[in-house]
């Protein structure tokens, strides 16, 4: 199915197709704890940006793998690079127009362990 969703000022949009299931993951990391980020995988060929390109500030800290992408106009992230999932988007539940249709299944991650929660997902 196709979903849409955006940041709070509606210059970052996107779409993308996911199954009507769908599987997230609730992390407990220092940055996902904060911001309530709720990952919702979705593979690069399965996600087009409507608008916005310009409007994202890039953010990366750890490792420096992920890249964390913001709307420099209203602060939301609504989707980012995750290292976890280097072939996906990490789009964050909480930006979606629309999970009514959706029937979410959420798993833990402990992101304050991320390697031995990252092993558990391999």
């Amino acid at each position: 199915m196709r979903i849409r969703g955006g940041c709070h000022c509606r210059s970052v949009r996107f779409e993308a197709e996911v199954e009507r299931e769908a599987r997230i993951l609730d992390c407990n990391c220092s940055i996902c704890s904060m911001t309530g980020f709720r990952h919702l995988m979705v593979p690069h060929g399965d996600f087009r940006l409507l608008s916005g390109e310009d409007a994202l500030v890039r953010y990366r800290f750890g490792t420096g793998t992920a890249e964390h992408l913001f709307c420099g106009t209203c602060g939301v992230k609504s989707f980012y690079q995750p290292r976890s999932h280097p072939d996906a988007w990490s789009v964050n539940l909480n930006t979606l127009d629309d999970i009514e249709a959706l029937t979410i299944i959420a798993q833990p991650f402990d992101g304050r362990d991320w390697e031995r929660a990252q092993a558990a997902l391999d």
